[in-house]
């Protein structure tokens, strides 16, 4: 073997060395994308055929009216409907036709508890289960107030406004300014 075939020969091992360094990283390195999760707000969960996406309950107090907001997909040949259990006894009933979907955040489609069981900011236990296989599941599901202007459309109506949605920036700061605040 000369010269010239032996550097092409350690080129190569090096190369090939370099390859292998470079995807081992990769290999224990973890993928972000092989990991699927909530990149909203609220919660997902699969429950028989239905898949629930971005639920949660839109509220003003743990003893105020809950609204479920988020969409309802139905992968199964026949009508269902997902029942909603909350806090106190409050339910909720959602009609889902085949192979469909319902997205809990138009009108037509309010889904109320009449308690949401939970602070603004805090997770409750609701029991969701659906009629067409008697499949069931308790969830914990996030209750958001309106301090987020978005949610302010879905507080259910004859709720009470909590306190932070209640007071206006500019009367905060109007009120400071004159000293009247205090």
């Amino acid at each position: 073997m000369n010269r010239a075939q032996r550097a092409k020969l350690a080129l190569t091992g090096a190369a090939l060395g370099v390859g292998l360094l470079t995807a081992g990283c990769g290999y224990i390195t973890p993928q972000q994308t092989n990991h699927q999760y909530s990149a909203s707000d609220g919660i997902r969960a699969d429950l028989g055929p239905l898949q629930l996406r971005n639920i949660l309950i839109v509220s003003s107090g743990e003893n105020e009216p809950g609204r479920v907001i988020g969409a309802v997909y139905n992968s199964s040949s026949k009508d269902v409907t997902l029942t909603l259990n909350g806090a106190e006894g409050s339910q909720t009933k959602v009609p889902v036709k085949a192979n469909a979907y319902t997205l809990l955040n138009e009108s037509t489609d309010e889904a109320i508890l009449s308690t949401s069981g939970g602070v603004p900011g805090s997770l409750v236990d609701i029991k969701v289960s659906e009629d067409g296989t008697n499949v069931n599941n308790t969830v914990k599901v996030p209750v958001v107030d309106a301090t987020l202007p978005e949610y302010k459309e879905y507080l259910p109506a004859g709720s009470t406004p909590s306190p932070s949605t209640s007071v206006s920036p500019s009367s905060t700061a109007s009120s400071a300014a004159t000293g009247t605040g205090h």
